[in-house]
Formats: C-alpha cells, sequence, structure tokens
C-alpha cells in the first residue's frame, strides 16, 4: 500500500514524523497560560484526539492558539484497532476532520482493544498474539491508514497479564504489524519497562528485537507499584508521577540503540503544575542532547 506523505512532515526530520527532535508534552487546558507565555517552550505537544472531537469552544481555542506555535502530536485512545469489530466509521471521520484542521505531524493509536459489538470498556485491553489477531489488526491499520491518508503509529502496550494460546512474542508481532501495513512505531518507554518486569522479560531483549527504525516517537510517563493477590510486585501504568530513574535509564540506553528520536512526556492523572512538567521535558531533552553529541563525536 502507497500512503501519501502526511502535510505538515519536515524534510529534516528523521523518519519523516514531523516532530522535531526534541523533548514535547502532553498539553493540558490548566496550563495554557504558563505554556503559551513560555518563551522557551517544549518541541512540540500532544493531545488526545478524542478531546477534541467537539466542533468549537474552549478547547479548539485553545488548541488552535498553541498550534500556531508548536507541532502537534495527535494520539488516539478510542479505535479500539484490535477489537473484533472493523474501526467506526464515524469516529474515522471526525479523526480525519480534526487531521484536516490541525495538520499533525504524526497520528497514533494504541494496540489493544476497547469495544466489542458497539460496546464501549473504558479502558486498553491486551490481544492474544496469533496469526488470526494479526490479520485482523494489519486490516484494520490498513483501514485507518487509507481513510486518514496518513502512516499511523502504533504505540506498544502496557500489560498485566499474557493471553493463553499466543504463538508470537510482543516484539515479533509488532515487526509482522510494521511489515504488513508500513505503520510505524510509539515507543513508549515506560510500558516496555512495566510489561517486562510484569512478565519476566528482559526490556533490552525486547527493545533488540524490536524494528527500531519505525520508531518515530517515544513516550516517557510514570508508573505506580502494587501487589498482586499473591503478593507479587505489580507495576501499573498510570501516567500519574515522575518518570522512574530506572525508566530514565532504559530510555538512555533505546536511544544509543535508535539514535535522538522526538520524545513526549505524559503525565494524565495527578497532573501537576507546568513547571515541574517543563522540567521533565528538559531532562528528556538532555538526554536527547547528549546521544546527539555522541554520534556526532563518533561520525566525526
Amino acid at each position: 500500500m502507497n500512503l501519501p506523505t502526511p502535510p505538515s512532515i519536515a524534510e529534516s526530520s528523521p523518519a519523516g514524523t514531523g516532530l522535531p527532535v526534541r523533548a514535547g508534552v502532553g498539553f493540558k487546558p490548566r496550563h495554557f497560560d504558563a505554556l503559551r507565555s513560555d518563551v522557551a517552550p517544549p518541541g512540540f505537544i500532544e493531545v488526545h484526539a478524542e478531546n477534541y472531537m467537539g466542533t468549537g469552544g474552549a478547547p479548539h481555542a485553545q488548541l488552535a492558539a498553541l498550534r500556531e506555535r508548536l507541532p502537534l502530536s495527535l494520539h488516539g485512545v478510542g479505535l479500539s484497532i484490535g477489537g473484533e469489530d472493523p474501526p467506526d466509521p464515524a469516529h474515522l471521520d471526525r479523526l480525519a476532520t480534526l487531521i484536516a484542521r490541525y495538520r499533525p505531524a504524526v497520528f497514533s493509536e494504541h494496540l489493544a482493544w476497547s469495544t466489542h459489538h458497539g460496546r464501549f470498556f473504558n479502558d486498553l485491553l491486551p490481544l492474544r498474539y496469533d496469526s488470526h489477531t494479526l490479520a485482523r489488526v494489519c486490516a484494520h491499520i490498513n483501514q485507518v491508514q487509507d481513510r486518514l491518508g496518513v502512516r499511523m503509529l502504533l504505540e506498544n502496550p502496557a500489560t498485566y497479564l499474557e493471553l493463553d494460546g499466543g504463538t508470537y512474542d510482543e516484539p515479533d508481532f509488532l515487526s509482522a504489524i510494521v511489515r504488513r501495513t508500513g505503520c510505524g512505531l510509539l515507543l513508549d518507554v515506560n510500558n516496555v519497562y512495566v510489561s517486562c518486569r510484569n512478565h519476566g522479560h528482559d526490556p533490552l531483549a525486547y527493545l533488540a528485537a524490536l524494528p527500531l527504525r519505525a520508531v518515530c516517537e517515544i513516550h516517557l510517563a510514570g508508573h505506580a507499584e502494587e501487589r498482586d493477590a499473591g503478593g507479587d510486585l505489580l507495576l501499573i501504568d498510570n501516567h500519574g508521577s515522575p518518570v522512574a530513574d530506572t525508566v530514565w535509564a532504559l530510555y538512555a540506553r533505546t536511544l544509543a540503540m535508535t539514535g535522538p528520536i522526538a520524545t513526549l512526556i505524559e503525565w494524565d492523572n495527578q497532573v501537576p503544575d507546568y513547571a515541574t512538567l517543563r522540567e521533565e521535558a528538559r531532562r528528556a531533552e538532555a538526554i536527547l542532547d547528549g546521544i546527539g553529541a555522541t554520534a556526532q563525536e563518533m561520525a566525526a
């Protein structure tokens, strides 16, 4: 399938994403004034598409004002790419309208399901990684890319159980999707850490098995620690705290494998003040700059 180039792609951007190789932040309306007045703003902003599916009002006024200054990453949470049913045509129409209105640098969604025969579940639920699921997910991604006219990015999930009957491990499943659909990847490093810790896998081996050339954006977020019914440690991807030191370390190792890639700080629960969020982005940018400097030295 030959996909058209998204309209906002910058020629100098890696992997054709259009996002600057900097750190961005997830935009929250409470941060609008601080973000608009920031004389040294983050590299880009990201919003959840489903929060902007109305036709007007304050959400669109704020987003339009910020979009004049900053590149935009549009992140979907409601397509249910892994669901049994095809993506909802009305939902795709609303996404197409948003993309035409704001010309985001990238559009991304999750490897998960959240709907079933017209019922919506307020969660991103796991999939069984087998050939049947692979064919279904690829068909849905092709539908999305054809309708929206963009190369979408697929995000690796945070999971708390592994379903029986799977014939692929997750990196191989993602690799097969990329090969069959031409989509890119949104690599959530916190999700890699959470899932690997929960299932006893090696995060570095997970990363090494991915098609890292397809990664066009990285997410970083905080997680919580809980105990399951058996008393074992369970990590929860809650986006409600600073990025953990272990995830920062994995992020640096990731960039050593991929080179610098546009990176977003996600913080969706117990959202801090703008200064705290901006400082997290600065920390990510310092690591990005260090990796970039090292690469230049090695190339010299």
